[in-house]
């Protein structure tokens, strides 16, 4: 690292669980994240801010009126631009030493599973389940490590499937993709604004812990957050061991 990086990156150095190895694994890693909205929003600031050397941004949606109440990565002149390409100012502004890669698409198939595997860590916040469980899929096939999380309403929630662990269960074993669940739209049923940036910066903080080797991952847990009353609870997952994604 430089001088800037040294000085930019000095509150990371300082902790002894980062230090100068961590912050350097920091710099050195790419995370790819899905979705540019709420929770991509808080996601993609804290990765670039936290030096993140390679954030890939998936997303094929236009910024609208309506996402500036909580998709902070956004501003208000870039309306009708696509939210990748407002994102990727708003990083650059903040760190230009981070190479962020705007993909103004919904990616699936071959293409989402070329861009799981360049990555180190994959962030989820996109807002639908058809889209979660492919990239639950890519991560399984790929061992790659999962930053998956949530919002609607005030009830939020947040898990981690490291892949790299063959006993890890996947977001399948939670959510099976022919189970009862619906997916619930901000804009049906409307959301909290500051609930996406609490889950959406814990996701970042898991992601950063991932890239880094350090502390104690969410694996194996599900958090659940309550906004609306300030509870947050855990519940252990285990793998199923009949799933037709990740069983052995």
């Amino acid at each position: 690292m430089n001088d800037d990086q040294l000085l930019r990156y000095s509150r990371h150095i300082l902790l002894p669980q980062i230090g100068i190895e961590g912050q350097e694994k920091i710099l050195n890693s790419h995370a790819l994240v899905i979705g540019a909205g709420g929770l991509g929003s808080p996601i993609a600031l804290y990765l670039a801010s936290a030096g993140v050397g390679r954030i890939t941004l998936c997303d094929d949606d236009d910024v609208d009126l309506t996402n500036l109440q909580r998709q902070i990565v956004h501003r208000t002149e870039f309306i009708g631009r696509k939210k990748v390409e407002s994102a990727k100012a708003a990083l650059a502004a903040i760190n230009p030493e981070s190479t962020v890669v705007a993909v103004a698409e919904r990616v699936a198939g071959e293409r989402l599973e070329t861009l799981v595997a360049q990555a180190d860590v994959v962030l989820d916040g996109s807002d639908n389940f058809a889209t979660r469980h492919a990239v639950n899929r890519a991560c399984v096939k790929l061992r790659k490590p999962l930053v998956s999380g949530a919002g609607v309403q005030f009830d939020g929630q947040l898990a981690v499937f490291d892949m790299r662990n063959r006993e890890s269960p996947c977001y399948h074993c939670l959510f099976p993709e022919h189970g009862d669940n619906e997916d619930m739209r901000c804009a049906v049923m409307g959301v909290f604004a500051p609930l996406v940036g609490i889950i959406g910066s814990l996701q970042a903080a898991e992601a950063l812990k991932l890239i880094i080797g350090t502390g104690e991952s969410l694996a194996g847990r599900l958090l659940l957050v309550d906004a609306l009353t300030m509870q947050i609870r855990s519940v252990r997952l285990k793998k199923d061991p009949a799933c037709a994604v990740c069983r052995n």
